[in-house]
């Protein structure tokens, strides 16, 4: 039922409207929306940079708190988790194939918007979906040191991403609408961070180009930043969902070993170990 209601949904209307709410500075109002947020979802305020709810004047401001520094150490191992959340999918890619939850699947190339020359770039590779609810931090850091190369937009329709909706939705991530971030790492080779909308998601941020959709496009867009000497380091912020989503992630063949501590619907932290480079 919770499936069928999102397939009836004017969803585009309610996250524009959402959109709209979340980013109005309401004064008294907006506290008193954030307190309740805080309370229903048992957010943890003792975390962020700065805890006082009536020192931000929109939703998105608190949504998207920064965290007090030294509150999520960046692991020595090569690569570190990029978020706070929770493990829905991990492994390798069959051929082309993710896993996106038991007796649904999706391939690398409608991920990534239809490119099949990149998507040719992670077969038999490895990929992890991270899902962030709406009680955990917002801010998507690096997984491992990347230059940027392009940025494309895909446009789609906004179901939830939840467990549930993961289980009930058929190509759900590749049907969503998403920002596709292409990296390339001195040491790891080629991989991708894939922003994925959802319902009510108002938009989703860069720190290199800032808010990616803030109307929504009928077109694909794309940017290209090859030469722009765009680097980011292991742990540093790469971006922001002004409202909770999905981040998946592609690695070529034989670039990363998950950590054994990993395991489908295991909550992660930013800056805990991923994985490592597979040796010999």
């Amino acid at each position: 039922m919770k499936i069928l209601l999102q397939h009836m949904l004017p969803k585009q209307r309610l996250t524009a409207l959402a959109g709209r709410i979340a980013g109005a500075e309401g004064g008294p109002v907006t506290t008193r929306l954030i307190r309740w947020f805080v309370r229903t979802y048992a957010v943890d305020m003792s975390e962020a940079a700065d805890a006082d709810v009536r020192s931000y004047a929109s939703f998105n401001a608190f949504f998207t708190r920064p965290l007090k520094a030294g509150a999520r150490p960046i692991t020595g191992a090569d690569f570190a988790c990029p978020v706070d959340g929770a493990i829905s999918q991990f492994g390798a890619i069959d051929d082309h194939h993710i896993v996106q939850a038991k007796g649904h699947r999706f391939t690398t190339t409608e991920l990534v918007g239809g490119d099949a020359t990149l998507a040719a770039r992670f077969r038999h590779g490895s990929f992890a979906n991270l899902y962030l609810s709406p009680k955990d931090y917002h801010r998507i850091h690096m997984p491992c040191d990347g230059t940027l190369l392009r940025m494309i937009y895909v446009p789609g329709t906004l179901f939830s991403v939840n467990p549930t909706t993961a289980r009930g939705v058929p190509n759900l991530f590749a049907r969503n609408e998403r920002v596709v971030c292409v990296f390339d790492s001195p040491d790891h080779g080629p991989f991708v961070m894939v922003l994925v909308g959802a319902t009510i998601v108002g938009s989703m941020a860069t720190v290199w180009h800032g808010v990616v959709n803030p109307r929504r496009a009928h077109g694909a867009s794309q940017w290209d930043y090859a030469g722009r000497d765009i680097v980011l380091r292991k742990g540093e912020e790469m971006g922001r969902f002004l409202l909770g989503s999905t981040v998946v992630m592609l690695f070529g063949r034989g670039v990363i070993a998950f950590d054994d501590g990993w395991q489908p619907e295991r909550p992660v932290r930013l800056g805990e170990p991923m994985g490592v480079a597979p040796t010999g």
